[in-house]
């Protein structure tokens, strides 16, 4: 039996990305990983194959976190799946780049509403089920701390994520439930080349970072896999930056 045989993951917007590495990295330590997509049934489905294929347990639920009403019927839907032992608050929303005099509130809303108002519904609703050394890891962004003109939504929702993280590591430190934030640096996925669709700009941001490179999903999974397991029981409430560097 592999290291988590028998204790069930969460990932949210596991089909592509950053997500699909965690699932695949999650699936692999024996985690039965449920993950949820919203628009992306083929890659959903054909992720679950691959999966499926080498032995894994996987499956995919569709789940709308854009709007309050959405995600919290996912929420109540996916606490049906559980009790899971570890969440992963991954599902991020592809927003217009924007100033602020310009941008459309409803923009500004669903960025909120899926970076930081449906991790707070999926802990309401999944927290209480889960027992000593569970983990919940919530996927922020070093635009936290590095902030870009543009996408005011991304960042206030993923900086109020962060403040949740920290609230909600005081509150179930003592059941023993870990949890923490990561903010990903620029990392190579298909979300980074729409917004950076110029290779050369690619390449000046692999440049600033010390290491050298873009970020690659697994970077980013392997991290995931250390805060959902044993070795970082004495980590939490932290956001810990995953960036090469920068």
């Amino acid at each position: 039996m592999t290291q988590h045989s028998q204790q069930k993951a969460l990932v949210t917007g596991g089909s592509r990305g950053i997500g699909r590495a965690i699932v695949e990295r999650l699936t692999s330590s024996g985690f039965d990983t449920v993950f949820t997509w919203n628009s992306n049934q083929d890659a959903a489905e054909k992720l679950v194959e691959q999966l499926q294929q080498r032995g894994h347990q996987v499956r995919a639920v569709q789940a709308d976190l854009s709007t309050i009403e959405s995600a919290e019927q996912a929420a109540q839907q996916l606490h049906s799946e559980g009790p899971f032992q570890i969440l992963v608050n991954n599902a991020t929303t592809e927003t217009p780049i924007s100033p602020v005099v310009d941008m459309p509130i409803d923009a500004w809303t669903e960025a909120l509403t899926v970076s930081a108002t449906a991790p707070f519904l999926l802990i309401k609703y999944l927290a209480p089920d889960m027992v000593e050394g569970g983990a919940i890891i919530n996927i922020s962004s070093l635009n936290t701390v590095m902030p870009q003109a543009g996408i005011a939504g991304y960042c206030a929702g993923k900086s109020a994520l962060e403040s949740l993280t920290q609230v909600v590591a005081k509150e179930l430190a003592p059941k023993g439930i870990t949890v923490n934030a990561i903010r990903p640096g620029a990392t190579d996925t298909d979300g980074q080349r729409v917004v950076n669709s110029d290779p050369e700009v690619r390449n000046q941001i692999a440049q600033m970072t010390p290491m050298g490179r873009l970020g690659r999903p697994s970077d980013i999974a392997d991290v995931v896999s250390f805060l959902a397991g044993p070795d970082s029981r004495w980590v939490t409430g932290q956001s810990l930056t995953v960036s090469g560097g920068l």
